[in-house]
């Protein structure tokens, strides 16, 4: 039988990236968080923490983090059920790890409305779309949203609908990089934008164009500030159609090619065992999602 005050401790250490944050979350000393992750790591006979900067779990540690999530959703159902546990009760909090763009555009109005009227917060883990999947791999999350269809064993994937990504840049850093150049072979000579090392967005619609190789890049880890270093004629990028209305109406942003826009597939992803509550969220963004996203055929 597992003493869950020390899968709680693992769980403190992982979710808030170390000991001291993780000692101020469960309002205990450094210390004492330490002793229940060596008693933890002594009943199982091998280590569950990668003690690192931030600490990473063992492939045990994130069964036993993968655990942890589940019995939390579960304990909710329970006290839904038996009253006398329910008193006092605090909101529920789920952890979900989602790509910046979809923070920024879609998800918010899409599940305010559920998460108001089921009093239930969420711990917002920003995650490239194209790897989110690893944050619930590793036990860190209960969901995610991702670009990766398949779920992971003991896990439920959903389509929600694609975002379509545009390749757009300032009319004046078209004038001064693409106007009068012959083909979409100048795109290689012009600064770009990439939101970060695992953004490939750039990289698909270059290969889409029939362009391969090195290309010169900003890094910009911020949705806002990724738009705002192209009005200000920094460089050209792919962006989310649903961010940019106003710029694309204003002609603040322009095509910066004939190119095809990019559709990128997102997935819910979300344990087979997540009580009631995961199971609710699940049906509602199935019913929401396609309010935002482009559904098959769209």
């Amino acid at each position: 039988m597992f003493d869950y005050k020390l899968l709680a401790a693992l769980a403190a250490v992982i979710e808030q990236a170390g000991f001291e944050r993780a000692a101020q979350a469960l309002g205990l000393s450094q210390s004492a968080v330490s002793q229940r992750i060596k008693l933890l790591e002594a009943r199982v006979g091998q280590p569950v923490l990668l003690r690192g900067a931030p600490p990473q779990p063992t492939e045990l540690g994130q069964r036993l983090l993968n655990h942890v999530q589940q019995v939390r959703l579960l304990e909710r159902d329970l006290q839904g059920q038996v009253p006398e546990l329910d008193e006092n009760r605090l909101p529920e909090r789920l952890r979900i790890a989602l790509n910046a763009d979809s923070l920024l555009t879609w998800w918010t109005a899409a599940v305010a409305p559920f998460c108001i009227a089921n009093r239930v917060l969420i711990d917002h883990v920003l995650e490239d779309q194209d790897v989110a999947l690893k944050r619930m791999r590793a036990g860190e999350v209960a969901a995610c949203v991702c670009a990766v269809e398949r779920p992971l064993a003991g896990a439920r994937s959903l389509f929600l609908g694609a975002m379509r990504y545009r390749a757009l840049a300032s009319p004046a850093f078209i004038d001064r990089y693409l106007a009068g150049k012959a083909g979409p072979q100048a795109l290689l000579q012009a600064p770009a934008i990439v939101f970060g090392p695992d953004d490939q967005l750039q990289h698909r619609y270059l290969a889409s164009l029939g362009l391969t190789g090195a290309f010169a890049h900003h890094l910009c880890p911020s949705s806002e500030g990724f738009v705002r270093l192209m009005e200000n004629d920094m460089g050209w990028g792919l962006v989310p159609e649903l961010q940019v209305q106003n710029e694309l109406r204003s002609g603040a942003l322009r095509d910066v090619s004939s190119g095809q826009p990019i559709d990128v597939p997102l997935y819910w992803h979300h344990w087979r065992n997540g009580g009631e509550l995961l199971a609710e969220l699940t049906g509602y963004l199935s019913r929401s999602a396609g309010r935002w996203l482009i559904q098959a055929g769209g």
